[in-house]
């Protein structure tokens, strides 16, 4: 289960590398699913179909046993029975018993397909650019970039002075790091030793002197935060316990950042650090109360500001404090009220707020700064595009909305002299994804934006709002023969049960073929986030093996407006798991595939999408992959000692009212468990997970295995020592991956790539 709360606003980190995974993490009415006495009921083409199916693998040694030890779990007059809560306990050497039967179990499987997993290796990493540089990211005097270089598995941050020109757009040539650069932070070096290592958010003081960055050695998502003078090298230690979220004042003699609860991990309380004093002598500055609430601290575009925003699923309240006055008293801006979500962007005497008061899919008003409630409205609310956010400049802003379930940029001017109309960005492709990025410089008429879709790699573009004219600054160079031209991107609608139409991406190789082939259908569907038709190079592998790759925008996500959310959580859960299925059958019924040659595949919020497809039409998949799934409902959302639990009651309902336990209970993959077929499965997750506990996978898999029936291979992969991300070097990535894509192809026969 995800936190909302976003990154800081430098978070250099992640905003020059971005995210080339194969699955975004992030986690999870009545379920029409299985009851819990019996199988269920699939139609008999479908099961016809599946009949016809492929076989299922002979396993390879005895699967695991788990012991029972049943405990009641009683709520609103109804008794569970849980014969594996006993696994919640972690250092139980019963529990690290079973974890290393399972690992050896699947270990053992999954060594039958080495070969497979070497090539897929070798064809990922074939495709990236192992020694690369980021386009540099401006920053005051500076321009920040990543370099990676083959054979190591982190990057290396690195700046330089910038250009005489504000917008450099002339990245540095990968290879050897020149005399002219510094430094920052070579990962790895820095990991060295370590079975996880994660560098956060890196934030410059405002001169530029030094750098607050956040570790994390476990993967839990539990930083300590350094401060490293960049030019002598020295490093300050001691702030531990934190999200990560940090920002400096103006001077850069203060440093803000936020601590988490140790038992529920919630981001709760701001800290100012004074420079050159010890850790132990911080100060609180401001504890959030509700525990239905996280925070994080931030800062204005233009600097001049700082933030502390508390926000839960419905709710949003920003505190403000100029950046030059770090011992000054924190602001409300607009108090805090149920249902009530805004951003606020102050910029000179104004403030910018995105708000869904009286608008569903938001709108953006402008305010005094001294009164923040008068309002007037610059973009109107509009009932067919959802108003995603926004960036201010100084003579213009970038709205970032979401119409037709595709993501548009449109610019509009701020000033009566910035010599421009409001216009929109064009862009090409059927389906496609496209974000603002390294946008740090605020007095600019540029604008920089990622783009990508399913068959073109994601490029780096600096638009020119003199010359209307898109400029690339980098495209990133896919090895191993890759051909745009030889794939075909489409974008089609399944219809739901209740007559919705349901989006659907997909991409294939042109040559596939006509006759039904193997295909992977991706989907999450929880928390309003997105899926969308980014390019996934992994995924090429498996075209070049005769598949499809499909992603269901199911209900749950926002891809086409607020109610798209809506419809698809709390009461209306059910809605995400019965889209899934319509998604699946569609692609049936138009002869893409058929059931012995269809694969499912989701993470975190996914897994549970997965794991309730399972119960609910097991017959219309030949395999499945849940990556760390949220399988344990009702039981996780009753226990408000794990993290996140009371921050997601407005997601999935708080179990503690009678209607939204029953609820919770008729989809919870784990509780819908039944004596019934069940289709191949590849069960991931990290014992460390701090969104959603490694207990919860390995609950469910020991239940599966003593309650279903026929001949179906059910793999768990429990990696300890990683997190909810899993592990955290690019080669071990790319190894998991080609793990899970070794099993689909394993299961499927198709090991040679189709230019083979």
């Amino acid at each position: 289960m995800p936190s909302t709360i976003s990154t800081p606003r430098l978070a250099l980190a992640l905003l020059l590398l971005g995210c080339a995974g194969t699955w975004a993490c992030a986690s999870g009415s009545r379920s029409p699913g299985t009851p819990s006495d019996g199988p269920s009921v699939a139609s008999d083409s479908f099961a016809r179909e599946a009949a016809r199916g492929r076989a299922n693998p002979e396993p390879v040694g005895l699967a695991p046993v788990a012991r029972k030890q049943p405990k009641e779990l009683s709520a609103h007059g109804d008794t569970r029975i849980d014969d594996y809560y006993w696994m919640r306990e972690r250092a139980n050497p019963e529990v690290l018993a079973y974890l290393a039967e399972e690992n050896a179990y699947a270990e053992g499987n999954l060594s039958r397909f080495a070969d497979v997993q070497e090539d897929l290796f070798r064809e990922f990493v074939g495709r990236i650019q192992e020694t690369d540089v980021t386009v540099p990211v401006t920053s005051g005097p500076f321009e920040y970039y990543a370099r990676t270089f083959a054979g190591k598995p982190y990057p290396v941050y690195c700046r330089r002075p910038a250009s005489a020109a504000v917008d450099s757009i002339e990245a540095p040539a990968p290879g050897e790091i020149s005399d002219a650069e510094t430094v920052l932070f070579d990962v790895n070096a820095m990991a060295r030793g370590s079975e996880f290592f994660r560098l956060g958010a890196q934030v410059p003081s405002e001169d530029h002197a030094h750098i607050a960055y956040a570790l994390d050695r476990v993967g839990r998502r539990i930083f300590d935060v350094e401060i490293k003078n960049i030019e002598r090298g020295d490093i300050a230690r001691g702030i531990t316990g934190t999200s990560g979220s940090m920002e400096w004042s103006a001077e850069g003699a203060y440093l803000f950042y936020v601590k988490r609860d140790p038992v529920t991990l919630r981001a709760f309380q701001v800290w100012r650090h004074r420079m050159n004093t010890p850790a132990a002598l911080d100060e609180l500055v401001y504890e959030e109360a509700d525990e239905t609430f996280s925070c994080e601290v931030t800062k204005s575009r233009s600097n001049e500001y700082l933030m502390i925003v508390s926000q839960q699923t419905l709710s949003t309240e920003v505190r403000m404090l100029r950046a030059d006055d770090p011992l000054g008293a924190w602001q409300v801006l607009i108090p805090r009220e149920r249902g009530h979500e805004y951003s606020v962007e102050p910029v000179r005497e104004r403030l910018y707020i995105r708000t869904n008061r009286d608008a569903e899919n938001f709108k953006l008003v402008i305010a005094p700064l001294g009164a923040p409630d008068q309002w007037t409205t610059v973009l109107r609310h509009r009932s067919e595009t959802l108003f995603m956010g926004f960036e201010v400049f100084s003579d213009h802003l970038v709205a970032t909305e979401r119409r037709g379930g595709l993501v548009h940029l449109v610019v509009h001017p701020t000033t009566m002299d910035s010599g421009f109309r409001s216009f929109e960005i064009p862009f090409e492709d059927p389906a496609y994804t496209v974000r603002l990025t390294g946008n740090e410089a605020f007095d600019t008429r540029r604008i920089r934006y990622e783009y990508s879709s399913l068959r073109t790699p994601p490029r780096t573009i600096e638009f020119d709002l003199d010359q209307e004219a898109p400029v690339v600054l980098k495209e990133a160079q896919i090895g191993g023969g890759f051909d745009a031209d030889e794939y075909e991107a489409q974008r089609i609608f399944a219809e739901a049960e209740d007559g919705a139409q349901i989006p659907l991406s997909i991409v294939y190789r042109k040559d596939r073929g006509e006759s039904p082939g193997p295909l992977l259908l991706y989907g999450y569907g929880s928390y309003g986030n997105s899926l969308d038709a980014t390019f996934r190079p992994n995924v090429i592998s498996l075209l070049d093996r005769g598949f499809a790759y499909a992603i269901a925008h199911v209900r749950g996500g926002q891809e086409l407006g607020r109610a798209w959310y809506e419809f698809g959580k709390l009461e209306h859960k059910r809605n995400t798991f019965t889209d899934f299925i319509a998604c699946a059958e569609h692609l049936v019924a138009e002869g893409l595939t058929d059931p012995g040659q269809l694969y499912a595949q989701g993470g975190s919020a996914g897994g549970l999408l997965i794991g309730a497809v399972a119960n609910m039409r097991p017959d219309l998949f030949h395999g499945l992959i849940a990556d760390v799934p949220f399988v344990d409902v009702v039981t996780t959302m009753l226990d408000e000692t794990i993290p996140l639990t009371t921050f997601e009651y407005d997601e999935w309902g708080n179990p503690n009212e009678k209607l939204a336990y029953r609820t919770m209970l008729e989809y919870s993959p784990y509780d819908q468990v039944s004596r019934q077929p069940y289709p191949n499965m590849l069960v991931t997750t990290g014992f460390h997970d701090s969104q959603v506990q490694y207990w919860e996978p390995a609950k469910w898999v020991a239940k599966l295995r003593a309650t279903m029936t026929g001949d179906s291979l059910l793999l768990f992969d429990c990696e300890m020592e990683a997190g909810h991300g899993g592990v955290s070097g690019r080669y071990d990535r790319l190894r998991k991956a080609a793990r899970s894509y070794g099993f689909l192809v394993w299961l499927q026969g198709q090991e040679k790539s189709a230019s083979q």
